[in-house]
């Protein structure tokens, strides 16, 4: 049986432009409906009516696309997503794209059958890294409501729930500067994506705009594919005179702490760590990290609601971005003032 998608690849068009052809949408041009049209009964296309029915009709049902589900930011947000669904009587499915753009694309082809109502899509490395969108903006193409949380693309307009990472970053820098610190490294596990040039920039700024820092910036990119423990490790030991660090991902803060601690460096006094996020992680650290927290939870939260309220039209026509403010916690491993 032909479906949409076949002619959709044989013509070298969008699904969506096809669909759009066949019900003579002003956006498509005649050329293009002519072609489609043809096609469509040389292969004798015939309409899945039950997944026009699903469409037309409520699923009450959410798609939400992750990249990584072992990382705790994202398992603490789909938590969140989770349980204010059902307070909405709203179902959720789950797909991970284990940052795979291929496997994003799957998803999305799963769910387009009428399954779903919307989207809550935080992309994945490789869609970031590639700028490939064409996936993206056909969901949007199809009217199907889609939000994106945390990683977004910022050429696709659509609503986005995300935190401000660049002032989050900026902030705790400024903050370790205020202690008296005279060299301040950042840890980078996240090159290539949004969330870390954002991070890494606000580091750089603070450093750079400040008048009692003599100290160029200084980043260490550290990639998924090393032996972590191993990399930092060797960071501190070649730079000895380190007095602070802060680390843009959750787990960083608690691999320095622990090769400071080796060290023999007492902690604030000789050296400040701050890293990000990790509530699920802090309870094993002694002493306790200070973290900037992003508010996964309230992330979650905001991002269903407004996705829910695009399905039930309870929102303007005009699109959103939500941004989440983030707080710096003390606890132990800074000098609270």
């Amino acid at each position: 049986m032909v479906t949409l998608k076949d002619l959709a690849k044989e013509l070298n068009v969008s699904v969506s432009t096809v669909s759009k052809a066949l019900n003579n949408s002003y956006e498509i041009s005649e050329n293009t409906i002519a072609k489609v049209k043809n096609l469509a009964k040389k292969y004798n296309y015939k309409p899945n009516k039950a997944a026009l029915s699903l469409k037309k009709s409520k699923t009450k049902t959410i798609g939400v696309i992750i990249p990584n589900i072992l990382n705790p930011f994202f398992a603490r947000s789909l938590h969140s997503i989770e349980k204010e669904a059902s307070k909405h009587d709203y179902s959720v499915i789950t797909c991970i794209s284990n940052e795979t753009i291929k496997k994003e694309k799957k998803s999305i082809e799963l769910l387009t059958d009428g399954s779903v109502d919307g989207f809550l899509i935080s992309v994945s490395e490789e869609t970031q890294m590639t700028n490939e969108t064409a996936h993206l903006k056909e969901v949007l193409d199809s009217d199907i409501p889609m939000v994106m949380y945390d990683r977004f693309v910022k050429s696709i307009d659509c609503d986005k729930v995300i935190i401000d990472d660049y002032k989050a970053v900026f902030n705790a820098t400024n903050y370790l500067i205020s202690e008296g610190r005279k060299k301040i490294i950042l840890l980078d596990s996240l090159t290539g994506l949004n969330v870390g040039k954002l991070r890494v920039d606000g580091y750089k700024h603070a450093i750079v705009e400040s008048k009692l820092y003599k100290q160029k910036p200084i980043v260490f990119e550290i990639s998924n594919e090393e032996d972590v423990d191993i990399s930092v490790e060797r960071i501190i030991k070649k730079n000895k005179d380190i007095d602070a660090i802060i680390a843009i991902d959750n787990t960083l803060g608690v691999v320095a702490l622990n090769i400071i601690k080796k060290e023999n460096k007492k902690i604030p006094e000789d050296i400040s760590i701050i890293g990000f996020s990790g509530k699920n992680i802090i309870v094993f650290t002694n002493p306790k990290l200070t973290t900037i927290s992003q508010h996964t939870e309230e992330i979650g939260r905001k991002a269903l609601e407004l996705l829910i309220n695009r399905i039930e039209k309870k929102e303007a026509s005009q699109l959103k971005t939500i941004t989440i403010d983030t707080t710096l916690i003390h606890r132990q491993t800074t000098k609270y003032k």
